[in-house]
């Protein structure tokens, strides 16, 4: 199927209605281990020796259509799913690094993000460096010797900072250094990274991917370009303890990493996702192509219109020509810039907080990417466990709201919002 478009992919990819008595929808397996043919099979499938199931931590056939459709819609050569975003993250990172590590990323990013690389990974002596993406430059002044991978958000949140993926991934390479992107709020159907040279893409699924704020979930997805074997990596290269002597790259070639992530990374961190998430994140994924371009259209008109508003002093959004990310949008997303906008009231900290109190179709709470729109005040929130100083650096001010714009009729989130600012 590799020569279809996105929508027919994340339609049909990785389910056979015949081996699954014809059933037209990707069926729920709910179980959370497998009956083995005899012992032989058993221990074949513990070495690896053949594909099958095993447990449903290590993997599931619910969760393994949702994983070839999403490596298939984003072009890389394998996926693994897990429990959320934040452990796609972990997941990814403990698998590749290990005390004395060091990561260079970009400074602005989800808070989430932010705090694992700031403060609870450095308890395992593992230091990142946080640099302003915007030149990607920075990235190689900020290159130590032990530095192991680079790690940005293609379109960050809150900050919507479009990134120059290509020319950070051509620093990464001088490197020989993975580039890993966070690929959350563009989704694979308004940007593909591996594309432009990303290496390893997670995603938080729970957001648009799922898109109706009912089921937790994230992905690792593995480009299969990395050369493990360049010698910064010797776990690829040296016989694993954890599992049976095997040497990953020898084993697996390019598939080395997102395999260690499942066998590894599942098996010992155990943040596996429901195969009942992966349900629900399926029937989400079949209609992600067409809403990202309501999202993306609904954003940009209401963007236009805060912009017009005496109310607003400052307005955020990457498709508006006033953005300092319009050109970068345009090479990058030239689909939609996605549902985000973040913007600035007139009377600073306080009108920002007495707006995000008075909507009534925006809903006031800490998530992006439903199909409702959302409305949060990140500095009093999601961000502020940071410093003022750190809060300013990921792109939040004291004033800033942000949305994440729903599929509504355009004309009542406005009428919502001017409401809002009457108040």
């Amino acid at each position: 199927m590799g020569n279809q478009k996105i929508s027919t992919k994340a339609l049909h990819v990785g389910h056979d209605t015949n081996l699954t008595q014809g059933t037209r929808a990707v069926p729920l397996y709910q179980s959370t281990s497998y009956v083995f043919d005899d012992s032989d099979h058993a221990a074949n499938l513990f070495a690896l020796a053949e594909p099958g199931f095993i447990y449903t931590r290590l993997n599931n056939p619910t969760n393994d259509v949702l994983e070839q459709r999403l490596a298939s819609i984003d072009g890389g050569i394998g996926a693994v799913v897990t429990a959320g975003g934040t452990a796609a993250i972990s997941n990814t990172l403990l698998t590749l690094l290990k005390s004395g590590d060091h990561i260079v990323a970009s400074n602005s990013l989800y808070g989430g993000t932010y705090n694992m690389l700031n403060v609870m990974l450095p308890r395992f002596n593992i230091k990142t460096t946080f640099v302003n993406p915007n030149n990607p430059k920075n990235f190689t002044k900020a290159t130590k010797e032990n530095t192991k991978l680079f790690f940005v958000e293609s379109l960050g949140n809150p900050k919507l900072d479009v990134l120059d993926l290509e020319k950070i991934s051509k620093e990464a390479e001088k490197f020989r250094v993975p580039l890993i992107v966070d690929n959350t709020v563009a989704t694979p159907t308004l940007l593909r990274p591996i594309e432009y040279g990303a290496n390893i893409v997670v995603y938080s699924l729970t957001k648009y991917i799922n898109g109706n704020g009912t089921a937790l979930g994230g992905a690792i997805i593995d480009a299969g370009t990395f050369d493990w074997s360049n010698g910064k990596f010797p776990e690829f290269t040296k016989p694993s303890p954890g599992y049976h002597g095997l040497v990953y790259h020898d084993a697996l070639g390019p598939a080395a990493f997102i395999a260690k992530a499942r066998i590894e990374g599942l098996r010992d961190l155990g943040a596996a996702l429901s195969p009942f998430n992966s349900f629900q994140i399926l029937q989400g994924l079949e209609t992600l192509e067409i809403r990202m371009k309501k999202h993306s259209e609904n954003a940009l008109e209401l963007a236009k219109w805060l912009e017009s508003r005496d109310e607003i002093k400052w307005v955020n959004y990457p498709g508006l020509e006033s953005s300092n990310y319009y050109s970068l949008s345009k090479k990058y997303l030239p689909k939609g810039q996605s549902g985000l906008i973040t913007f600035g009231p007139k009377g600073g900290f306080e009108n920002a907080k007495k707006i995000t109190d008075n909507t009534s179709i925006f809903s006031l709470l800490a998530n992006i990417g439903d199909s409702k729109s959302l409305i949060i005040h990140p500095a009093s929130t999601t961000h502020s466990q940071l410093s003022d100083d750190e809060q300013l650096l990921t792109g939040v001010s004291k004033d800033l709201i942000r949305l994440s714009v729903g599929l509504e009729d355009i004309d009542d989130l406005k009428n919502d919002l001017k409401q809002a600012f009457k108040k």
